[in-house]
């Protein structure tokens, strides 16, 4: 069922969005040589804690997840895109790591995602997470009332194939509220003026995520994490956002 709120109620999201937001940006400011992935999720853990917030994926466990997901992160490390499940494993110079968390604050949910490089990185890679930054920024753009759901999914594919990338559609963006996961699934793909029309008061998460050099992926055994199919790198952005009459707003801007 697709749910609609009131402009309170989206003030109401504000301070879920603030707090994930901070949560991203103070990773991607932290994340460095030699952390382990361990640590980072800890430290989540901790922010969560402090801030009397509740995890969305301590216990989250859909259909197409192995087990109960059991990490408070999920940090997706070169050829994995999506979904990675936490475990021992110290970040080396260069990783392409992707940090997706999304939280609870006073009933109201609000998902992210970002992608940095740690140490030096390549001008593949960071072209591949620019690439991923404006396939965003152009599915926000479409975000407005009176379009259609085609028309986001239209602006995020002709950015990504227009830097010669492909575009899979089994995991994008969906409906946020309170809950993590609604309706409707936001598809990285569509045609423009086709699907459901925009109205005033949905709340989506917009989320693009490319590999380099396929669109196909595969399932570690931990039955979680997402990787290329062809060890390819991965990059993942998202931002949880409004459908407001003035405007999308981007509930989780980061500063």
């Amino acid at each position: 069922m697709i749910e609609y709120y009131s402009p309170a109620e989206i003030e109401a999201m504000r301070p879920a969005g603030r707090f994930v937001a901070g949560i991203l940006s103070e990773l991607a400011r932290t994340a460095e040589v030699g952390m382990n992935l361990l640590e980072l999720d800890d430290l989540v853990a901790r922010r969560i804690k402090e801030a009397g917030a509740v995890s969305c994926y301590v216990d989250y466990h859909p259909s197409f997840g192995g087990s109960p997901f059991g990490k408070v992160l999920c940090t997706s490390v070169n050829d994995a895109v999506l979904h990675g499940l936490p475990f021992d494993y110290k970040l080396k110079d260069g990783d392409l790591v992707s940090f997706d968390f999304a939280a609870q604050v006073d009933g109201w949910v609000a998902d992210s995602a970002l992608s940095v490089v740690v140490g030096n990185a390549s001008e593949r890679d960071l072209h591949l997470i620019d690439t991923t930054a404006r396939a965003l920024e152009a599915g926000i753009a479409a975000a407005k009332v009176g379009n259609k759901l085609g028309d986001i999914g239209h602006a995020i594919a002709t950015v990504a194939r227009g830097d010669g990338l492909g575009v899979n559609t089994q995991f994008g963006g969906h409906g946020v509220g309170r809950t993590m996961h609604g309706d409707p699934h936001v598809p990285n793909d569509g045609r423009p003026g086709r699907g459901m029309k925009l109205k005033p008061g949905l709340v989506i998460a917009i989320e693009p995520w490319f590999l380099q050099t396929t669109d196909e992926i595969v399932y570690d055994p931990d039955g979680w994490t997402l990787r290329s199919a062809d060890g390819s790198r991965g990059a993942h952005m998202e931002h949880t956002v409004a459908i407001t009459e003035d405007g999308p707003i981007i509930l989780t801007a980061r500063d």
